[in-house]
């Protein structure tokens, strides 16, 4: 049996094989988005407006990959991202290691607001674990915070930096509405449902996040955003496991079994 970077009973598996991650992976890229020297990079290099739903489903890949696939694979497809980003003039690791904590912070708190049972020493053991995220994709870990408390304090210390510039707006309204065939927007579920996603992202970004863009937020809005959490989570839980998961996290349990 082939090994993966992280345990089959690591915090990591149960994190991202949770339906939440729908919710918490658009969260993590508006999230991102409020860093303007991220965000630029996206603009001049990345062909998000024109392949929106490619680059979503690479993204996901990646992260299936480095959490589920065998070393080797796991490895070789960090080895490529890093060569890309290399060649990009994407490989600051400041601007590296913003991109990674803004998608556990999404990751972890949208699982845990959605009914995911993490115990407070879970929660740390998550972000310690997902120092392994960030060393694969260059990051060197004596830079990466390890634990709740130390991910709290890298995200005081960076809001100075943080603003919704244009950029990051026009990406926000392309998550919104993103393009669609004609006959999947009008004759499918695919737009009301997107838009659900997208209006649950949003409303779980943390409360500066949500001012950075100019979200109203009104009195017991986390409340309200936890129940539509919790409730969605729960609708996606009764779909038969095998049609909510994906091919890699799918193919690494038939690797247990």
């Amino acid at each position: 049996m082939t090994t993966a970077l992280f345990a089959p009973d690591s915090v990591t598996w149960r994190v991202h094989s949770d339906p939440s991650m729908a919710v918490g992976g658009v969260r993590a890229l508006l999230e991102q988005a409020l860093h303007p020297g991220a965000m630029d990079g996206v603009a001049k290099n990345s062909n998000f407006r024109d392949d929106a739903w490619g680059r979503l489903q690479r993204t996901g890949d990646y992260v299936a990959t480095i959490t589920f696939a065998p070393r080797e694979d796991a490895e070789a497809l960090s080895a490529r991202v890093r060569n890309v980003h290399t060649k990009l003039g994407l490989d600051d690791p400041h601007l590296l290691l913003w991109v990674h904590m803004a998608m556990i912070d999404s990751f972890l708190d949208v699982a845990i607001r959605s009914g995911l049972k993490l115990s407070v020493q879970e929660q740390d053991q998550y972000v310690s674990e997902m120092v392994e995220f960030a060393h694969q994709v260059g990051i060197s870990r004596n830079n990466v915070p390890d634990s709740v408390a130390a991910m709290k304090k890298y995200f005081e210390d960076i809001k100075p930096e943080l603003v919704a510039s244009d950029d990051a707006k026009r990406a926000a309204l392309f998550l919104t509405i993103p393009p669609m065939p004609k006959v999947v927007r009008f004759a499918t579920p695919a737009a009301p449902a997107w838009a659900s996603v997208v209006a649950l992202a949003t409303a779980s970004l943390p409360t500066w996040a949500r001012k950075l863009y100019n979200v109203p937020s009104l009195p017991g809005q986390d409340r309200v955003t936890d129940i539509a959490l919790r409730t969605m989570r729960a609708g996606l839980m009764v779909v038969p496991q095998q049609f909510r998961e994906g091919p890699i996290a799918r193919a690494a349990k038939a690797n247990l079994a």
